[in-house]
């Protein structure tokens, strides 16, 4: 999952644990993610199983073997395991968002995981306050089971020069002048169709000339992001890139005049503080864990309603005032949220059961 959120949680987290000195840390991935490792010079560990298989259940616990501490950094952990068993969960979506609660994956294997990983887990890592206190009313968890540590930043994210970073954007993906940046993948519970009318809604406004970029790709939303599209009559104007690496993702966050994230359902919301700590200003959703990251540094608004997303964003990007604010705000509250102390606050529990 080392393209995913999930990823980069994790590989920020190993890239800090291995500066520790005479920490024995042993990875274990799938095959095709043993080359992205290599580079931190630990034991490696690769078994060839499916995600949320019972494979995967089977084989974990046997190439663990002898480990003390097993950390899982998403609810697939093996329940099978004897030892000491740490995992994070996220976020709650499977249970919490409406559309993700009704497929047959998350009735049939989600839900009923959590709920039993919540149970065999010695202790659980999320990754905001909101998210604790879902973990705590829907799966039964005590407190004390529970630490919140916010995600860290990576080191591949700084500001750019924007004029530069705008200007390599535009080239790299065919397209000219400023634009408003989406980064996630396409499930339901990002709302990236409320933006579309959003965006829909600002062109019939002629206020903004901007393009809208989505980065970010879902077999299961791709299709209905494209049907919605064409029907707003906006394939001109949007502009979609499925996957980009940790440079571009840089310049892109760093040449946008604004990042928007919609969702209904975030248990952190990485791109918010990513791209605060570009220097873009950030609009988001007024729900779920994204005031509680975003802190007074972005325009909020009602993710239910395209004419308050359109709103939002207007108020950005038409005030030069408010826009220099909010990147002064941004810069400030991305020091929040550094490696360094991610990493620490998973080492204090890491070695309260090393004993």
């Amino acid at each position: 999952m080392l393209s995913t959120g999930i990823g980069t949680y994790t590989l920020n987290l190993i890239s800090e644990l291995v500066k520790q000195k005479n920490f024995p840390l042993r990875l274990l991935t799938s095959p095709q993610d043993r080359e992205v490792l290599s580079q931190f010079n630990r034991e490696i560990k690769v078994i060839d199983a499916p995600i949320y298989s019972f494979s995967e259940q089977l084989q974990v616990p046997r190439a663990v073997g002898s480990s003390d501490v097993l950390h899982v950094p998403h609810y697939n952990a093996p329940l099978l395991r004897k030892g000491t068993l740490l995992v994070t969960i996220h976020d709650l979506n499977h249970i919490l968002d409406h559309t993700y609660r009704r497929t047959i994956k998350s009735m049939l294997y989600a839900q009923p995981m959590l709920r039993l990983v919540a149970r065999r887990a010695n202790h659980i890592f999320t990754v905001s306050e909101y998210s604790k206190r879902q973990i705590i009313e829907h799966l039964g968890v005590g407190a004390e089971r529970i630490s919140v540590v916010y995600n860290g930043i990576g080191a591949h994210i700084f500001p750019e020069d924007r004029d530069v970073a705008r200007a390599n954007t535009n080239r790299d993906f065919g397209f000219s002048g400023p634009y408003i940046l989406f980064v996630g993948n396409l499930k339901a519970n990002k709302n990236v169709q409320g933006l579309l009318q959003a965006f829909a809604i600002l062109q019939q406004r002629s206020k903004v000339s901007h393009r809208l970029l989505i980065v970010g790709d879902d077999a299961t939303g791709r299709q209905s992001l494209m049907e919605l599209t064409r029907e707003l009559k906006l394939e001109d104007k949007v502009v979609r890139v499925p996957h980009v690496g940790h440079q571009r993702i840089r310049s892109l966050y760093s040449g946008a005049d604004l990042t928007v994230l919609p969702s209904f359902e975030e248990g952190f919301g990485l791109p918010v503080v990513e791209s605060m700590a570009c220097g873009s200003p950030v609009a988001c959703s007024r729900s779920a864990s994204l005031p509680e990251i975003g802190g007074d540094a972005a325009e909020y608004f009602d993710p239910h309603d395209p004419e308050s997303i359109a709103a939002a964003i207007e108020t950005v990007l038409l005030s030069s005032d408010r826009w220099r604010e909010l990147q002064k705000l941004g810069l400030r509250q991305a020091c929040r949220f550094s490696r360094e102390d991610f990493a620490q606050r998973h080492l204090a529990v890491y070695r309260r059961f090393l004993g």
